[in-house]
């Protein structure tokens, strides 16, 4: 691609509505001219990479040397830096820039901006965060974020907004994520930590010695595609020697899930389909079988748990008159009477590895399956055995790769400088709580003051006036985007520094434009968990448009405080990658030689080495006593005394079967909308990063829609082809999608995967009309149907799974897709 192409490109994409002849101007990174060839190192969630440039433009891509399975999203990264998305300039809502805090909210979202200059768009932000400390107190105010990061050690959204926003003053924060909220929560508890980020049993013991793999809800073939830092993609190995082992027959490899998974048509393992949000049914039903057969460990039952005997009597129904019975579990389930009962055979003879996957605790009561699983590894007896027990992150980050051992480079500080403080020093949260759980902020925004019950503690409601986001989308990750319109209504301002036009900067006031990570200079990890060494992220152009890196955004804005040394210990970018870079390197001294920072800088990489193998709880297995978990007993809680004391009606003591507010096939509700919507993490995107790619977009997309896809029978009975368009909809919301059919899918569920960018249009069918209630979403975001609720009293996390839809083909004039162009730019 040369300028003139890449020029021709954006005018072809342009805003809707321009103002004088400067929107392509300046173009930094076009400033250069001719072929540079030289092959320059970066590291993304997606793998870590080599570029070239020519004419000033990023030529080629390939994926690193020691990346021997790269993701074919690496034929989407060019689309992350160049694509009609970008924020090229600092834009304020045009009533907000005419009216401030006074502007009317409810016109947030027509997506009508003004351009500014920097100086001007951080004076406002500023000007704002002075209103509402000084009216509302940090009470007002959350700069808590709620999502993910860009890669790079320095350049982290995060850590940069809340280290300039905290010299101005406190705010309110989160506790926990979307990701694992409810099985962070309840895990320790459980097991004595929160496991899901933990490291796993390495593969290598778990391809030697496991007989049976059990893989629930789980779908590591499609996940192990991105990582948090640089990913290596070394777990595809190991699935490789397990495709190779299952077809031998020598590992037994079971998938548990209502849908054919990438993975399981990968290895050519079995698959046993069960009704969606019925795992802790099954469980149960597995382990009243094992309990009448004398098929559970009772020494390693008495010996490294507690609380069996207070579980025992609701397994058998001596509790509450229903006994647990595969016969039971059948009819809530739909998995055979037959097929209970020999999983409790197979699961108990020979070494059984269980791996749980995230999905699975996004839904009501999403805390049981992870604490049911738990009960029944305790039960077979193998935790802290090579090839046995359970993981909670086999599908993330490559958890199972074994880690190098070596000490990774730190980051740039979030918090503030001993003896720094704040513009504005009050801690005084006017009887409020300073954080609440991540996914409670819209609910707080709409019932200020009101408490809720919150992990054992009650948690009040602040009375939010201000949000500020950095690199993160909620607008995608959060549930209900009609209940969010109502909320964000009532906020006075809302920030978002960004790359792109995402729905979060389409409801905010003041844009500021960040530049990818393609466009700055940093380092990172390569591997988050392998830790197989440090990877030079070097700069491949200069940032486009107006925007600017993270550090410089909020190095100037800290400026306007007279705090500009105090933020960057007057160090810049430079500075700051060699002073990471220096204290890795005595970190490792006198195990892991690293050379000074210029040649590493010059070469792109220093590597560790290969890890040792690792089994998870052998110590706790070989003494309890010398150690023991972090639980408060000290071992594994079947039965919860803590958990108990709180007496929550949706979080008992012990694990347990709930019924839930949405439940397809029979369950509440289906009677009026009888189709589950699973949404998945994607298996070509991570989260929301990489929609706005647009040529790879095009390579999955139908009719430019995400994909929704659809078993053949329910397909059929509502007249739908492949390749139709399909409106999904619910009593929460509506959406446009493509119809892909498929028999992976059974009848009464669904799929469009979590991350698809919202893009709402009115009804005449513009996106200026986006704001309104009950918008149609042009493009595909599931959230515009999930519900907001908690996952119990106890995690309150996000509980997106527990959805009921239904579909039908798509008639009408059909919307253009709004999601993935700028927005209306109205001249001052």
């Amino acid at each position: 691609m040369n300028r003139r192409d890449f020029l021709k490109g954006l005018a072809a994409s342009s805003y809707v509505t321009l103002s004088g002849s400067s929107l392509l101007a300046p173009l930094n990174a076009l400033a250069s001219t001719g072929t540079d060839e030289v092959w320059k190192t970066t590291g993304s969630h997606f793998g870590a990479f080599k570029m070239t440039r020519k004419n000033g433009v990023i030529d080629k891509v390939i994926s690193f040397d020691l990346d021997k399975y790269p993701t074919d999203m690496i034929n989407g990264v060019k689309g992350l830096v160049y694509n009609p998305s970008r924020v090229r300039y600092p834009m304020v809502r045009l009533d907000f820039l005419l009216k401030g805090h006074k502007s009317n909210t409810l016109e947030r979202g027509d997506y009508r901006f003004v351009r500014v200059t920097w100086d001007r768009a951080l004076s406002l932000f500023k000007d704002s965060l002075d209103e509402i400390q000084t009216k509302y107190g940090p009470s007002g105010l959350h700069a808590g974020q709620t999502g993910w990061r860009a890669t790079g050690q320095l350049h982290s959204s995060t850590s940069h907004m809340q280290r300039a926003v905290g010299m101005h003053g406190n705010f309110v924060k989160k506790v926990g994520d979307y990701s694992t909220g409810a099985g962070q929560t309840i895990l320790p508890y459980v097991l004595g930590s929160t496991e899901v980020y933990a490291q796993g049993t390495s593969w290598p013991l778990i391809l030697e010695h496991s007989d049976t793999i059990v893989l629930w809800s789980n779908d590591p073939y499609k996940n192990l595609q991105v990582g948090w830092n640089a990913e290596t993609h070394e777990s595809y190995a190991y699935l490789a020697q397990l495709k190779e082992k299952v077809a031998q027959g020598k590992i037994r490899v079971i998938s548990i899930d209502p849908v054919v998974t990438k993975t399981q048509k990968y290895l050519g393992c079995e698959q046993l389909y069960i009704n969606p949000q019925t795992d802790v049914a099954l469980m149960l039903g597995i382990a009243h079988e094992m309990v009448s057969q004398n098929l559970h460990d009772k020494a390693f039952i008495e010996g490294y748990s507690l609380g069996f005997d207070e579980f025992l009597p609701y397994l058998l129904g001596e509790k509450d008159g229903v006994a647990k019975t595969p016969e039971w579990a059948s009819q809530i389930t739909g998995v055979s009477v037959e097929i209970i009962k020999d999983l409790a055979k197979v699961m108990t003879k020979g070494r059984t590895q269980i791996m749980m996957g995230w999905c699975i605790q996004r839904q009501q009561h999403g805390e049981q399956p992870y604490w049911m699983a738990a009960v029944l590894a305790t039960m077979i007896g193998q935790i802290g055995l090579p090839g046995g027990g359970i993981s909670y992150g086999h599908h993330y980050s490559s958890i199972g790769v074994p880690s190098s051992g070596a000490a990774a480079p730190g980051a740039f500080p979030r918090n503030l400088d001993e003896g720094q403080k704040p513009l504005f020093d009050s801690s005084d949260f006017k009887g409020a709580s300073s954080t609440i759980p991540v996914a409670r902020w819209i609910d707080a925004i709409l019932e200020p003051g009101k408490t809720i019950d919150a992990n054992g503690s009650k948690v009040t409601y602040p009375d939010i006036k201000m949000m500020v986001f950095s690199g993160n989308n909620p607008w995608n990750h959060h549930q209900d985007r009609n209940k969010m319109k109502r909320a964000f209504h009532k906020l006075e301002c809302v920030v978002t520094i960004d790359v792109n036009w995402t729905a979060t900067c389409r409801f905010s006031d003041i844009v500021l434009p960040a530049c990818t990570t393609f466009e700055r200079n940093d380092i990172d990890v390569y591997g988050s968990y392998a830790n197989r060494g440090v990877l030079a992220m070097q700069k491949m152009v200069e940032p486009l448009y107006e925007s600017l890196s993270d550090f410089e955004i909020f190095t100037r804005f800290a400026a306007l405080m007279g705090k500009e040394k105090q933020y960057t210990r007057g160090l810049t970018e430079m500075d700051w990658l060699r002073k990471l870079y220096d204290e890795c390197k005595a970190a490792n001294a006198g195990k892991f030689e690293m050379p000074d920072f210029n040649t590493f800088w010059q070469q792109g990489y220093v590597h560790f080495g290969e890890g040792e193998n690792w089994t998870r709880h052998s110590d706790f297995r070989d003494d309890p006593e010398i150690n023991p978990l972090g639980t408060p007993s000290g071992l594994i809680e079947i039965f919860s005394r803590k958990i108990a004391q709180f007496n929550y009606d949706d979080c008992p003591g012990h694990p347990s079967w709930m019924e839930k507010s949405e439940r397809s096939h029979g369950g509440p509700g289906s009677d009026k909308y009888p189709i589950w919507m699973q949404s998945c993490h994607p298996d070509q995107r991570l989260h929301s990063q990489m929609c706005e790619s647009q040529e790879y977009r095009e390579t999955y997309t139908v009719q430019g829609r995400e994909p929704v896809y659809l078993n053949p029978l329910d397909a059929k009975a509502r007249g739908i082809k492949d390749g139709d368009l399909v409106r999904v909809f619910n009593d929460r919301g509506q959406l446009l999608a493509g119809a892909r059919v498929s028999n992976r899918f059974p009848q009464g569920v669904i799929r469009i995967h979590e991350g698809a960018w919202y893009g709402p249009v009115g009804k005449d069918g513009s996106k200026q009309g986006g704001n309104e209630i009950g918008a149609l979403c042009s493009y595909g975001d599931p959230n515009t149907l999930t519900q907001d609720i908690g996952s119990s009293k106890l995690a309150q996390a996000c509980a997106a799974y527990t959805c009921l839809v239904e579909f039908e083909k798509f008639s009408g004039k059909v919307p253009e897709v709004s999601a993935f162009s700028g927005p209306i730019e109205i001249s001052r």
